[in-house]
């Protein structure tokens, strides 16, 4: 049994514009560090809590890989086929690698990603489609899947046929197909064609009919992918009307768009791929912001002052360890804890990440702390992030504290603060900045 490639977690690259200007350009703005084998949003990733022991439309997929192989020579004949087949090199290529996946009964899901990320074929694993190469999937219960413009309709065909073909292949009996006709035809507003050859319908009407038969099935899941943006705007609203009607009698949804304000006013979660792998399983505006940073479509406006930030540094405090006494004066090998206070408001992203700078004269950053991978979780109210230093290196002068915030989830600045506040490292040095051992000797 193949095993996917296992390919090593890479930090993101920050938005245009991210770098603060000014005298703080000494001090950059690196995104936030990510953990092995994900990213910072890999801490708000996780499957929503769903019931134990499942359920009708519980979606499971554990360990999901999906491998195509794309020959360098196409067989141009049965028999060169059968012949080369044995001996032909061929480049394996993963468009799924170790998905794992639990939708709860009711959700409503958004699978997004730029293009060739894997979206529609995970959806084709889902639906029974596509056999993944590893892994196991179980989709319980009855499921409706609209995966391509049109699928399962025979061009030759009438409408009328097209009708009674799929919902047939969808799990409807003739007499269920009878009593839904006249809903199924309303619904795709195809009365005056009905009886014509499909090979004759436009786009829009292909997939108007093929969607009014799959929602008329009574799913219990339902699988679209990309559909929604076909058609005009009135059919649109028509079409989410009818997913709002699913989801209020509690069915299981999961859709590919391309439209990201749709999966923040519908979904209640998102799905976000990356090369066949998911980077984001999470809130879906949260995910949505993840995905227009790694699309590079984010706004970068840059950082808003500390006053007027959702998330302000407060006040700094140095001490010998968390929450002791403060002091402003050390010497090299002694500990140095530092104390960021912060005020968050309402709006705060969900994840914060610090970049805090120890800065000497002229701005210069003489060291720098950053939050662990993930960054702290935060909810409105007082927050104080502890620094830790165990041994202060030998260093001789005044420092002050630069506190950069951002978005844990997605690198965007929040705020930037330079304290006035100092602290002093006494070294043994005479003079300098550090202190270096060297001999000195005179020659001719």
């Amino acid at each position: 049994m193949p095993t996917p490639p296992s390919s090593p977690a890479r930090p993101p690259s920050p938005p245009a514009g991210l770098v603060p200007s000014g005298p703080e350009d000494a001090s950059p703005w690196p995104p936030p560090r990510r953990a092995a084998g994900g990213g910072p949003a890999d801490a708000l990733a996780g499957p929503a809590a769903w019931p134990a022991g499942g359920g009708v439309g519980v979606i499971r997929a554990h360990g999901v890989s999906k491998r195509f192989v794309s020959y360098h020579q196409r067989a141009t004949s049965l028999k060169e086929r059968l012949v080369r087949r044995r001996g032909a090199a061929g480049d394996d290529f993963w468009a799924l690698r170790d998905i794992n996946v639990d939708i709860a009964p009711g959700q409503t899901v958004g699978l997004a990603g730029a293009n060739g990320s894997g979206k529609s074929t995970l959806l084709k694993v889902l639906a029974g489609i596509l056999r993944p190469t590893t892994g196991d999937v179980q989709v319980p219960g009855r499921v409706a899947s609209l995966l391509e413009l049109g699928a399962g309709f025979n061009g030759e065909l009438s409408g009328r046929d097209n009708v009674y073909l799929n919902a047939s292949l969808l799990g409807l009996s003739r007499r269920e197909i009878d009593e839904l006709f006249d809903s199924i035809v309303d619904f795709a507003e195809l009365r005056h064609k009905i009886d014509d050859e499909v090979k004759h319908y436009s786009s829009g009407q292909y997939v108007r009919l093929g969607f009014a038969v799959a929602v008329h099935v009574d799913p219990d899941v339902l699988l679209v992918d990309e559909v929604l943006a076909v058609g005009d705007e009135a059919f649109q609203k028509k079409c989410l009307a009818k997913i709002d009607e699913f989801r209020a009698a509690g069915r299981t949804i999961l859709f590919v768009t391309h439209s990201l304000d749709l999966i923040e006013s519908m979904c209640d979660r998102v799905l976000v791929l990356e090369s066949g792998k998911m980077i984001f399983d999470g809130p879906p505006d949260v995910g949505t912001r993840v995905l227009r940073q790694r699309l590079g479509s984010l706004p970068t406006e840059g950082p808003v002052h500390h006053e007027m930030a959702v998330a302000r540094p407060v006040a700094v405090h140095f001490s010998d360890r968390p929450g002791g006494e403060d002091r402003v004066q050390f010497a090299p090998g002694q500990p140095l804890a530092i104390s960021v206070d912060l005020d968050l408001d309402e709006g705060t992203p969900e994840q914060l990440y610090l970049h805090v700078y120890a800065v000497g004269e002229r701005e210069i950053p003489v060291w720098l702390m950053e939050s662990p991978p993930g960054g702290f979780p935060a909810r409105p109210g007082r927050l104080t992030v502890d620094f830790t230093v165990p041994a202060l290196p030998e260093l001789l002068g005044a420092f002050a504290i630069s506190v950069h915030v951002s978005d844990a989830i997605t690198g965007a600045p929040v705020t930037i603060r330079r304290f006035d506040d100092l602290f002093g490292i006494s070294g043994s040095q005479p003079g300098g900045l550090i202190r270096v051992d060297y001999s000195a000797r005179a020659r001719r």
